[in-house]
């Protein structure tokens, strides 16, 4: 089996690689942000990854498998969301004190806050009385490659 250790993106792949197999892998968030293990692409093909501690895969990123022959390129899955739109700065303020206080992933968009559905992230919503909507978009947390403890 194929260990890939790193990822270009798509628009750093060379001429040297026109003639490889092209393929696509989708991944959810808590697996783009997996770094070691096995995975197989939309199509069937197996590899498995072992890349730096930290590493978020983006859409377009790309794995390149040399044996195969095959560039497997990266697809943020579309996934089920709870969006909420503050109104107000203090709405911000106060709707991401609660949701970081509770170490949920949250995804900041232009207007809104967008979070994993998931039963922690619908309690806190109902408990604080916010209004959402349930939609399904790609997630990428917000400060995604900073780490966090209590020490």
């Amino acid at each position: 089996m194929t260990i890939v250790e790193q990822v270009l993106p798509i628009v750093e792949l060379g001429s040297e690689y026109s003639t490889y197999m092209r393929d696509t892998i989708t991944l959810a968030w808590d697996d783009r942000r997996q770094g070691h293990g096995r995975r197989t692409s939309d199509s069937g093909i197996e590899f498995a990854i072992s890349l730096h501690a930290g590493t978020v895969l983006k859409n377009g990123d790309c794995f390149v498998l040399d044996p195969e022959r095959a560039i497997i390129a990266v697809q943020e899955a579309v996934q089920p969301v709870y969006v909420i739109r503050p109104r107000t700065s203090q709405e911000w303020a106060y709707y991401a004190y609660h949701v970081g206080n509770r170490h949920q992933s949250v995804m900041i968009g232009e207007s809104e806050l967008i979070f994993i559905q998931n039963p922690a992230v619908r309690s806190l919503l109902d408990q604080l009385h916010v209004h959402y909507t349930v939609d399904a978009r790609p997630f990428t947390a917000a400060l995604a490659n900073i780490g966090h403890s209590h020490e």
